[in-house]
């Protein structure tokens, strides 16, 4: 488990997403489908770049 932003990995899985927002699962995705966290696809997989997790905790 994350303690805090310092140690989250450069890139996230929508699994370490809902454990640092400590949301479920289609919270999650509803978040990274409505564009309020950006993500990219990287073949049938999404990861989540830790600069954008950290600017939506910053609003």
């Amino acid at each position: 488990m994350y303690r805090s932003v310092e140690e989250l990995p450069l890139v996230l899985r929508v699994e370490d997403l809902m454990q640092v927002l400590d949301v479920g699962r289609n919270t999650a995705y509803e978040l990274l489908r409505s564009g309020k966290i950006f993500s990219i696809r990287v073949g049938k997989q999404i990861r989540i770049p830790k600069e954008s997790v950290e600017e939506y905790l910053k609003q």
